[in-house]
């Protein structure tokens, strides 16, 4: 099973050694990072479990309160991103990410003690500035280590594990509420933060001890001296950090469709994600007319949306691997899906069952987000560095800075169970991102006809890049 798993990661060897400096780095790096996204993910979901399962009542939550603590968060995530990135080129990320989680892991175990929502929204502003650090410092650091063909792969299973994190979140939080609810006069949901926190520890000693940094830096242990010569030999060069930020690279920016395209393209895929990431189905469970459901079925159900992500996200980063980088395929996808899982919870005639089976095909839509970023990386391989990486943080800026107040105005807890005027803008943004994925299909294939714009691929790029360029 391990032996196929390499393979389904690494294909063909290349170079002598290079099989077994990927499995290595495959080993530590993946286990490393998809263990933090996973408690990541569940430290975000949690809160929703704990929501559903006596928070809301001992806490005594009022409309629209628990929107607004996401919202919150997703504001201290936003004002995260960009320095956590930086501060990855001025410290060791085996001391930078360790420290990230000690301190998310503490802010966790903080929230048990809470008395009222507002405290809960003091914390969770923190907890996104700490966590901000994990997607996209994962991405900066994969993008460090893997070549083109090695890439989109690891991205996906990279995302899967987060999803893995909000599926088992419901199972915990239900095997804790069980065992755990009342012990030391403790609810079950304050014993679901504890534990989440102590998790977190192993795993920064794990990273601070082990987790190998940059080709160019790396003292991992694990690693010769040829397989680290080896591992900066097999990427691209580097163009070197002279450019400054000013005017002139602003006006770049923003004079090129890629920014508008991308950026645009993200924050509409990541509003078709809403049914998944704002937890409707257990908020449709919770306020249900007629039927009453236990809190291990609020908690249970509702995994099954990011088990059908995880299995959409491998299979699609894996399809469009194989189909040539076609990843245009997935908007396309996503479009039909968020148009009709919408109009059935819309429907008057839809059962309860019908309503299920419409959010779990709805947690399809997850895998836009390995493909669309590994999307972005494919067309603009050959355009400046600096400028492909402004255009993909400023993907994942965008959408959230839109998510900061989309599910209030659309996805509101006391909108339950129905979210018509939620279901009404799935409709719209899936209309709207098909258009846009076919207006960046006819850009990029405007842009093969007029051939790079302004970076030619050497012979020598393509040699040590393990790639070659398009004839």
């Amino acid at each position: 099973m391990l032996a196929k798993f390499n393979g389904y990661l690494n294909g063909r060897e290349s170079r002598p050694g290079e099989a077994k400096l990927l499995r290595k780095l495959d080993f530590f790096i993946l286990s490393f990072c998809c263990l933090t996204y996973f408690f990541n993910y569940l430290d975000r979901s949690n809160l929703s479990n704990a929501y559903v399962s006596g928070m809301k009542e001992e806490l005594n939550f009022q409309g629209n309160q628990l929107n607004v603590i996401n919202t919150v968060f997703t504001v201290g995530y936003i004002l995260g991103q960009i320095p956590s990135n930086l501060a990855l080129t001025y410290v060791a990320p085996r001391i930078f990410f360790p420290v990230m989680i000690v301190l998310w892991g503490g802010l966790t175990m903080i929230t048990a003690a809470v008395h009222n929502p507002q405290s809960i929204m003091a914390i969770r502003f923190f907890l996104g500035l700490a966590e901000s650090s994990t997607f996209v410092g994962t991405h900066y650091i994969l993008g460090a280590w893997y070549t083109e063909k090695e890439l989109g792969k690891r991205s996906g299973i990279f995302t899967a594990s987060g999803l893995a994190g909000t599926m088992f979140g419901g199972f915990i939080q239900s095997g804790i509420h069980s065992s755990l609810d009342g012990t030391r006069g403790l609810s079950g949901w304050r014993w679901l933060f504890i534990i989440d926190g102590l998790i977190t520890l192993p795993i920064a000693l794990y990273g601070l001890f082990l987790f190998p940094d940059t080709p160019t830096t790396t003292r991992a242990p694990y690693l010769s001296p040829s397989e680290r010569a080896l591992a900066i030999a097999r990427m691209p060069d580097a163009n070197p950090v002279e450019s400054r930020l000013n005017f002139a690279f602003a006006r770049k920016v923003f004079s090129t469709w890629y920014w508008y395209g991308f950026v645009m393209l993200w924050i509409i895929a990541g509003e078709t994600e809403s049914f998944s990431t704002n937890s409707l189905l257990a908020l449709y469970m919770k306020s249900h007319p007629t039927n009453k459901y236990t809190v291990t079925q609020l908690n249970n159900y509702p995994t099954g949306v990011p088990a059908v992500g995880i299995v959409s996200t491998l299979f699609w980063a894996t399809l469009t691997d194989f189909m040539g980088g076609k990843r245009y395929l997935v908007g396309f996808f996503i479009g039909i899906t968020g148009i009709v899982t919408s109009a059935l919870v819309l429907a008057q005639f839809s059962s309860t069952a019908t309503v299920f089976g419409a959010y779990y095909w709805a947690g399809a839509v997850y895998a836009c987000q390995a493909t669309f970023f590994a999307w972005c990386n494919d067309v603009m391989r050959y355009q400046d560095d600096r400028l492909r990486s402004v255009v993909i943080a400023s993907m994942n800026l965008g959408s959230n800075a839109v998510n900061a107040w989309w599910s209030i105005l659309f996805y509101s807890a006391n909108f339950a169970p129905k979210f018509t005027r939620g279901m009404w803008a799935m409709l719209g943004c899936s209309i709207a991102l098909m258009l846009w994925t076919g207006g960046i299909v006819y850009m990029t294939a405007k842009d093969k006809r007029q051939g790079p714009d302004n970076v030619e691929p050497t012979e020598e790029m393509a040699e040590r890049s393990i790639y070659k360029p398009k004839e």
